[in-house]
């Protein structure tokens, strides 16, 4: 429950994210610089005005001071140093990027002495204890003098508590905005991991008609023809095979029942090809606790098609051996098969096993174990899943 509920806020928080991210791009930005500026600037005076009891009008030309520095140094940042620095390798634009703070330093200081010039020739000066002459300290200095190295370290900290708040929204609106580009890439991956997994469905229905159908339909003949009473059974374990691929493997997830009665039967239409006497084994466990569990639909049908591929061909010991168990809500599947020596040096199977392991990642991640070997004389198989 408390995972549910967990979900739920992540998936409410991205939603947000997301549609405060299209708000924001689709209104103009300087609405939001605006309000920003405003807000702090705001601030600031009611700190002037309120806690250090400064006139009005002193709180006010010092509020547009500190205001106009911030200003300058921000966009110069953020709009003409960054977008370049970025375009540079990382190393190097890491190192440039701590290079620049000295130097916005130097910019805030040096329009802050232009800024106090200005207020110094139009006559402003405050009277008040805590800024007493600021202007005229400030106004009639040189500026070699206002950018001494002395006078930018002792104002550094005075700057760089000054541009806090302006770069944290700065930073705050890029994270969120790189969040949901991944966000989005995620979801682009995924739907694109999808539709690779409705292809390969695709491909594997496409794949058992034409192949399987073709020796299916000779051995039936070869039934009818002689009249056996198999035939019916035959024709009712392809009837259910045609329709579990062509419409119930279209479904996510399907009952585990009809995995398994395809897997029985798939087998059972296999064994035909062969004498009575071709050690081809197939053991189900566990059937009592089927009922309810779900599967993805044809998982393991390449293994299974692989294994009366390449199987059954030794010179020695030929057999098919598939063991299912059910227990715990967990599948457990161990597909083993003879090989032939000149297969193992060929390679086989790469393409659908590799297919196999992205659709595993994908539905199950995490909840499955999945081990492949290719021993002396066999090929072995062994799924887990927890459904």
């Amino acid at each position: 429950m408390r995972t549910e509920q967990k979900q739920i806020e992540i998936i409410a928080n991205q939603n947000f994210l997301v549609d405060f991210e299209k708000f924001y791009n689709k209104s103009p930005k300087i609405i939001f610089h605006f309000l920003m500026w405003f807000v702090f600037s705001v601030l600031l005076y009611l700190n002037y005005y309120w806690e250090l009891k400064l006139p009005v009008f002193d709180s006010l030309i010092l509020t547009i001071r500190n205001a106009v520095n911030n200003m300058v140094v921000f966009y110069a940042f953020f709009y003409l140093l960054v977008p370049k620095i970025l375009l540079l390798n990382r190393k190097v634009s890491v190192v440039l990027l701590i290079l620049s703070i000295p130097v916005l330093i130097y910019i805030w200081v040096t329009v802050n002495h232009f800024i106090f010039k200005i207020y110094y020739h139009l006559g402003y000066e405050i009277n008040f204890p805590v800024y007493k002459d600021i202007i005229k300290r400030n106004g009639s200095r040189s500026l070699m003098e206002a950018i001494n190295v002395k006078a930018v370290v002792a104002n550094s900290v005075l700057v760089i508590f000054s541009m806090l708040p302006f770069f944290f929204v700065k930073i705050l609106l890029e994270i969120i905005k790189i969040y949901n580009r991944t966000t989005e890439l995620q979801q682009q991956k995924l739907e694109v991991e999808i539709q690779n997994i409705n292809i390969e469905k695709d491909f594997l229905k496409s794949q058992l008609n034409p192949h399987f159908l073709f020796n299916t339909l000779n051995n039936l003949y070869g039934l009818s023809v002689k009249k056996d009473d198999l035939a019916p059974e035959v024709i009712l374990n392809l009837s259910d095979i045609m329709s579990y691929t062509l419409y119930e493997s279209n479904s996510e997830k399907v009952p585990l029942e009809k995995e398994i009665d395809f897997i029985k039967n798939y087998f059972e239409l296999e064994k035909m090809r062969y004498p009575k006497d071709k050690n081809i084994q197939l053991k189900i466990s566990g059937e009592d606790e089927i009922p309810g569990l779900y599967i993805a639909p044809l998982m393991t049908f390449t293994f299974i098609e692989n294994a009366f591929k390449y199987g059954l061909r030794s010179y020695q010991n030929q057999f098919i051996k598939q063991e299912i168990e059910i227990k715990n809500g967990i599948f457990h599947f161990v597909l083993e098969n003879d090989i032939d020596q000149a297969e193992i040096k060929k390679g086989f199977g790469g393409i659908g096993l590799e297919n196999i392991k992205k659709r595993l990642q994908l539905l199950y991640p995490n909840q499955h174990i999945l081990s492949i070997q290719t021993l002396e004389n066999s090929f072995r198989i062994e799924l887990k899943i927890n459904l």
